[in-house]
């Protein structure tokens, strides 16, 4: 079975709850948007008093809670203005949270609002595959999850492979290692669109929010994928110093691949369950990384940290993680001049 990939657990100095704040403001500038698609495009059987809600990569929240409010807040309003009744009493909303079975959904549930009004289930599984009842969801929420493969493209780690990768991520410089990526995201992503086209009913909604690259850019033309450069020769300094393995390194590589803006539009076209209500390029203040090498290093740690330590050791995550900082400053310049990437908002109806 392929590995799974989660975000640092628990509610510690080093946990993803405590650093999702980049992750957050693209929820916080969304939900104009999303409150307006669902005032306008979604339909709400009044004759039914229940309404299912799902995020798919939940996490550990704080974020998942903030998206789950968004919707039931626009969901409630567009009730009480349509029926005159008011949505507290006659709505029964059951949200579900979904990510990988090894999620702290320990920490999920613990810290759940203490004023949350509706009732709450944890589905664990990969949202790769069909994770609720058929025709049982309204709205489904995604949110800077869609970039993580559900196993590393066949022949990146095999080095008599034409798309072997010596790097440890996708940078788009070798034709062959990026159409190996790309047919594994074709591959997920369609997976992907049709549990969810199973799942929602006809007429539902589904959100998809995160980050892409804009056609005719390579991903390490962008900060995000220099900062990926960057852990990987903080990663071969490792190496050499002893504490990992360099043949072991030489097969690693991390299955994420942020795609194409003309990519993502293909996929979502070929699948033919959704209409394309909304694909648009949104900003917010966090846009880009700060130039802080304080920041970066937390930031790396908490997402890929988890993803080091289970390959290499802990030992060896700790000196990735203290280069990492140390050698930051150098890459500033750099960093400064980086391609912009791009923060998306999708809305897709259910046909």
């Amino acid at each position: 079975m392929a590995p799974t990939y989660t975000m640092a657990g628990g509610k510690g100095p080093n946990s993803y709850s405590q650093h999702s704040t980049y992750q957050r403001a693209l929820l916080e500038v969304a939900k104009e948007k999303i409150s307006e698609a669902i005032s306008t495009k979604l339909e709400i059987n009044s004759a039914s008093n229940r309404f299912n809600i799902a995020d798919f990569g939940c996490s550990t929240g704080p974020n998942t809670f903030l998206a789950v409010q968004n919707i039931i807040d626009a969901v409630g309003q567009k009730y009480g203005k349509e029926t005159q009744l008011n949505p507290d009493d006659n709505i029964e909303f059951h949200v579900l949270f979904n990510d990988h079975s090894n999620n702290d959904f320990n920490t999920l549930f613990q810290t759940l609002p203490p004023t949350k009004r509706y009732f709450v289930s944890g589905v664990p599984g990969s949202f790769f595959g069909r994770v609720l009842p058929q025709d049982s969801l309204h709205v489904g929420h995604c949110s800077y999850s869609l970039h993580w493969l559900s196993q590393v493209p066949k022949g990146i780690a095999d080095r008599n492979s034409p798309a072997w990768n010596k790097d440890i991520h996708c940078t788009g410089f070798s034709e062959e290692v990026a159409e190996a990526y790309l047919d594994q995201f074709k591959i997920d992503m369609g997976s992907f669109l049709r549990a969810r086209g199973e799942e929602l009913v006809s007429g539902g909604l589904l959100f998809l929010l995160g980050s892409c690259v804009p056609d005719g850019v390579k991903m390490s033309e962008t900060m995000k994928g220099m900062l990926l450069d960057h852990l990987g020769k903080c990663l071969n300094d490792v190496a050499k110093e002893g504490l990992i393995n360099q043949e072991k390194l030489d097969s690693f590589n991390f299955p994420i691949y942020p795609a194409h803006v003309a990519e993502f539009k293909s996929v979502i076209e070929d699948n033919g369950c959704f209409t394309i209500e909304a694909f648009e390029k949104i900003s917010h203040a966090n846009e880009e990384f700060p130039l802080d090498p304080e920041f970066l290093a937390t930031s790396n740690r908490v997402t890929f940290g988890g993803v080091i330590e289970s390959r290499f050791g802990k030992e060896a995550m700790e000196r990735t993680n203290e280069l990492y900082e140390k050698k930051c400053p150098e890459i500033l310049p750099e960093l400064a001049n980086a391609k912009s990437g791009m923060q998306f908002f999708i809305m897709l109806r259910r046909k």
